[in-house]
């Protein structure tokens, strides 16, 4: 057993990762960690909560495990989503600080000890904290913005608000913000339980946007620290386009009825029937039935009170 992970010493990190149906990532994500935190001068523990994967995803995770007693395999007998899973493994987790972690990010060089340990040293102020994620082929991936006001909306439904930096950057500097992407999210067990862990209203889309929304409104700051390098593949666990784009409009949605006024709702609800109109006469022009068949799927959405 590493010395790092003694006996005698309590475990002051949780890594949870919600594996489903990604056997090949998970197993490269939980073994980026461990070379990562080879030399590591904490202890650790990496649960992996399994959202009743249909691959071999547990068998492979349990025979890790077996052989590196810092990880957990938590086989759950339904997919709980994002909130409920990430909740249930919380409160198995026997660290103080806690990694949110997908199970398709590569954890690059000692990204992990650099962002615990400048989350340890400035704890007073920063409350939630996100490392800088990379796309596969290297280049920086857009994981934080600013909160979905309308104006932010309409940019990205309108006028590719990510790809101009209005709805997503990726700075290159230590910077408090208003999200990070769930896809690294370092904080404390305590903090966590301040704001009330994820809505387990949300399955899957806007779930940190929300939990970071409701630490911002009780005075917990978040904060990007660009100096911890993780590679973030992206949407793995989802199949096919029309389920994320679908989830993304029931996200906005709850969202805006669970924080926002009616009028405000009603705005919105305008802006995504407008984009989901454009995009079906797009289909229909293109004969792109996925585009059509999708976008008709979303307006319904939207029309719903």
């Amino acid at each position: 057993m590493p010395s790092n992970n003694s006996s005698e010493q309590k475990i002051e990190l949780s890594i949870i990762l919600l594996s489903y149906n990604t056997a090949a990532l998970t197993k490269q994500t939980i073994e980026s960690i461990l070379t990562s935190l080879h030399s590591a001068q904490f202890k650790y523990e990496i649960i992996v909560f399994d959202n009743a994967s249909q691959d071999k995803s547990v068998d492979l995770i349990k025979n890790i495990a077996e052989k590196n007693s810092q990880v957990r395999c938590i086989p759950h007998t339904k997919n709980l989503g994002f909130s409920k899973g990430n909740n249930a493994a919380v409160k198995l987790a026997r660290g103080i600080y806690i990694l949110f972690l997908n199970s398709d990010i590569i954890v690059k060089d000692d990204a992990i000890s650099k962002l615990l340990g400048y989350y340890k040293q400035n704890q007073q102020t920063v409350h939630f904290a996100g490392g800088k994620l990379f796309n596969k082929d290297g280049s920086a991936q857009p994981s934080v913005g600013p909160f979905y006001s309308l104006p932010v909306i309409f940019g990205a439904l309108f006028l590719k608000g990510d790809y101009w930096g209005l709805t997503r950057q990726s700075p290159d500097r230590i910077k408090r913000i208003d999200w990070v992407s769930g896809a690294c999210i370092l904080t404390t067990k305590k903090c966590f339980h301040t704001v009330g862990g994820f809505d387990e209203n949300i399955f899957m889309y806007m779930d940190e946007i929300d939990l970071l929304f409701r630490a911002k409104k009780i005075n917990l700051n978040t904060f990007f620290y660009p100096y911890a390098p993780f590679v973030h593949l992206g949407s793995a666990s989802s199949e096919g386009k029309t389920y994320p784009i679908l989830q993304v409009y029931k996200g906005f949605l709850y969202f805006y009825k669970k924080h926002y006024s009616p009028l405000a709702v009603s705005l919105l609800k305008g802006m995504l029937q407008l984009k989901a109109l454009i995009a079906i006469w797009i289909g229909k022009l293109t004969q792109n039935q996925y585009l059509t068949e999708t976008y008709a799927k979303a307006y319904t959405l939207a029309q719903v009170d």
